[in-house]
């Protein structure tokens, strides 16, 4: 294949590792570790005032690696730029054609949409050169995320809070959660009633519940009276059936994943967060040791907006499906879906590399998350080839003094591709309803109880994380490779936070957003945003300069910044403080959260008459062993994270151990499980229960000697922070104490003693 002396350059080791071993000894396969040359951190890095000319230098830390690339790039006779399928992979490869050197005719650009064997050395033999459309488009992006992010955040620092950042999408994100909160603040709930009353056959045994439909058209019961009304006319009457309905219902597979539904399916069924979902999904693009095959690529390109499956992968699965589940489970013929008109269709969908790589069958071969993840993938993969699940429907009309009531059921026929996978679904999908009798136009029946309910109608719901990323997604705000990103920024900057999965405002992202929609009006609004974005893709299609689009932008962009710093000139803006329930001892105001150089903690809001402040405690699930008390999170002082009853010293327990909300089934005290990271098999701290684990055995570092903790945190049991760190500091401590020229006497000082030392030992053994 090739040239004897040929290069490979990809962002990973994972990667490298599988695609090293499908090429062969004549290639050598070398990770970049993602960018290698980008714009400076501390500076804008781009000639505003110069037709936008960048300014990229190497990345800081790689100059050994950058080296070493270019030693085995002067050694190749073929240097093939192998990084990712998309716009970032293409910029990637651009600028290692520049930073080492290589001229057009020696670097040539590859693209795997799976890492397989037969798509890699496919690709290798037909490589091209470096897409300058997309490289463009992607610089283009780079540099208006430079120019707000640069630009904007300092106004933040000056008129809300140091350390705060704006950014073209993120800010868009922010402002999509704090309009839905808005739009929940103004609901104003709408009162209606149900009716259902519960009907006995009267010419044969058998009963059924119906619901109050019109009178007899659709209407809905506002209001007790209405209700009232209905009631008074049927009440001692006779119920007649008007109407049976038998029909058959189908319901189609989902289509394959996109990189938003992925993340958002895996949010619903795995609980896992956008980011969590693309750092796993790449692992599996990348490779994975599977036992008894070596290393595989076991899914395609998972950043894609594409819903269409290869000829080959559709063939693939028809096999799997007929051998497997029998002939009448595959669709019947390939089950092509349409990408809509805005998506970018350079990728498939994402789907399994290998369909005949059952989950199960390399379980052992996965991490439980990989695992997970996987068959996921390859479930709603096989689910989109899979025939349309088939129901029994029944609809049946009632009719009394003129007001209608309608029973319905629906009975599964044939599973289809429900017997591989069923879509998961943010609202309550339709209710099956209770089985009928087999019924009969004209037959009567009477009420035997009625049952009215009150209801009010909700405000919407606000936002999940995966909720979230379907909104960007139809809005056209950020693609693909920006969403996961994204919501993680918004996070960590504390602009938004999740509480019980939803995304709630902070009043920081409230302010900033409120800020941004007053003098920013182009950089917050949806629609440009979107615009943007098709502009961009313009960029990368040949339609539009990427220098042109940049130049537009920053014209109206930098008027709106002047205008801004004139109006705001003096003014600074105050984030209103989030009240607690915690009561100031000293002076009796509800105290407040604030902000400081450590992170949060709370405060009397009557500063400076009140100094008071206190740690910020979270309360843990589970009770407290002792004293049956509730359970707080602390920080001793050195930061690390310990749990303690929360009567504080009347009752005295502390632990490094973290309380859960299980219970043991032996005793009923509150199971804890080991601190840290990775797997945490809960366990009993009751010393008197079966199931108790002692200290020693509960997986953390041994000590010889236990440390005493300090006052108002638990002892340093072996493993715990406390005890693991002490030592630490004291040596930190004495390093800092000592500079260079005094460390120097300081060892001279030593030797010094050590010979006394010897001298006068040597004299006590003599004597």
């Amino acid at each position: 294949m090739g040239n004897l002396n040929n290069l490979v350059i990809v962002e990973s080791p994972s990667k490298a590792k599988t695609i090293g071993k499908y090429l062969g000894p004549s290639y050598t396969v070398k990770a970049s570790m993602g960018h290698l040359r980008d714009l400076p951190k501390s500076t804008m890095g781009v000639d505003l005032e110069g037709n936008f000319e960048p300014h990229y230098i190497p990345v800081r830390g790689k100059e050994d690696l950058i080296k070493e690339l270019k030693k085995n790039a002067a050694k190749a006779d073929m240097v093939y730029l192998a990084t990712d399928p998309d716009r970032e992979g293409e910029a990637i490869s651009w600028h290692l054609k520049e930073l080492l050197d290589l001229p057009d005719e020696k670097a040539r650009r590859v693209t795997f949409n799976e890492i397989t064997q037969k798509v890699v050395r496919e690709s290798i033999a037909n490589p091209r050169g470096i897409d300058y459309d997309l490289v463009d488009a992607q610089q283009a992006r780079r540099i208006l995320d430079r120019i707000v992010g640069y630009q904007l955040s300092p106004l933040l620092w000056k008129k809300v809070r140091r350390g705060l950042s704006a950014g073209r999408v993120q800010s868009v994100a922010t402002r999509m959660v704090v309009d839905r909160e808005n739009e929940i603040r103004a609901f104003q709930p709408r009162e209606y009633w149900s009716l259902d009353v519960t009907l006995n056959r009267t010419a044969k045994p058998g009963s059924f519940v119906a619901h109050y439909y019109g009178s007899p058209k659709k209407q809905e019961l506002e209001n007790e009276a209405m209700v009232q009304s209905v009631i008074k006319d049927i009440t001692g009457r006779d119920f007649t059936v008007t109407n049976v309905k038998k029909t058959e219902k189908k319901r189609s597979s989902a289509p394959p994943f996109t990189t938003s539904t992925l993340q958002q399916e895996a949010s619903r069924k795995l609980g896992f967060t956008p980011k969590k979902t693309m750092m796993v999904a790449q692992q599996l693009y990348e490779g994975v040791d599977v036992a008894g095959e070596g290393t595989l690529g076991l899914i395609t390109y998972m950043r894609t907006d594409s819903l269409r499956l290869s000829d080959e992968a559709m063939a693939a699965a028809a096999r799997f499906i007929c051998s497997r589940y029998g002939d009448s489970y595959y669709y019947g013929k390939f089950h092509v879906y349409k990408t809509k008109g805005n998506a970018q269709d350079a990728h498939e969908a994402i789907r399994p590399t290998h369909v005949e790589l059952d989950p199960e069958q390399i379980r052992g071969s996965l991490t439980p998350d990989q695992y997970k993840l996987y068959k996921l993938i390859w479930s709603r993969f096989l689910a989109s080839q899979m025939a349309n699940a088939l129901f029994d429907a029944v609809s049946i009309d009632t009719e009394c003094a003129g007001h209608v009531f309608r029973s319905t059921h629906q009975s599964m026929r044939f599973a289809g591709f429900i017997a591989v996978y069923e879509e998961g679904r943010d609202e309550e999908g339709e209710a099956m309803g209770s089985p009928l009798p087999d019924l009969m136009e004209g037959e009567t029946a009477r009420a035997s109880d009625l049952k009215k309910e009150q209801h009010f109608t909700q405000p919407p719901a606000r936002y999940t994380e995966a909720t979230l990323v379907k909104a960007m997604e139809e809005k056209g705000v950020g693609r693909p490779s920006t969403y996961a990103a994204t919501i993680s920024t918004i996070e960590d900057r504390e602009y938004v936070v999740k509480q019980d999965k939803r995304l709630h405002p902070t009043p920081l992202g409230e302010i900033v957003t409120g800020l941004m929609l007053e003098r920013f009006n182009d950089i917050i609004d949806v629609e440009f945003t979107a615009n943007m974005e098709t502009r961009l893709d313009e960029v990368e299609e040949g339609k539009q300069h990427w220098k042109d689009l940049l130049a537009e932008f920053y014209q109206g962009f930098s008027q709106e910044l002047k205008e801004a710093e004139t109006a705001l000139e003096g003014v600074r803006l105050k984030v209103p403080e989030e009240e607690t329930d915690e009561v100031c001892e000293l002076c009796g105001r509800k105290m407040v959260i604030k902000m400081g150089r450590f992170g949060k903690f709370m405060a009397c809001p009557g500063f400076p008459e009140c100094k008071n402040t206190k740690a910020l405690v979270e309360r843990m699930p589970g009770r407290c062993p002792k004293c049956g008390s509730g359970m707080l999170k602390r920080k001793s002082k050195r930061g690390y994270a310990y749990y303690a009853c929360e009567k504080g010293a009347e009752c005295g327990f502390m632990t490094w151990d973290v309380p859960t909300a299980e219970d043991c089934p032996e005793c009923g005290f509150t199971l804890f499980k080991k601190g840290g990271k990775g797997r945490m098999k809960p366990f009993c701290v009751n010393e008197t229960c079966s199931r108790f684990l002692p200290e020693d055995q509960r997986g953390y570092y041994k000590k010889k000697t236990a440390t005493e903790g300090t006052e108002g945190e638990p002892a340093g049991e072996p493993g715990s922070p406390a005890a693991e760190k002490k030592p630490a500091v004291k040596k930190t401590a004495a390093k800092k104490t000592a500079g260079k020229k005094p460390a120097a006497k300081k060892t001279a000082a030593k030797k010094t003693t050590a010979k006394k030392t010897t001298a006068k030992a040597k004299t006590s053994k003599e004597a």
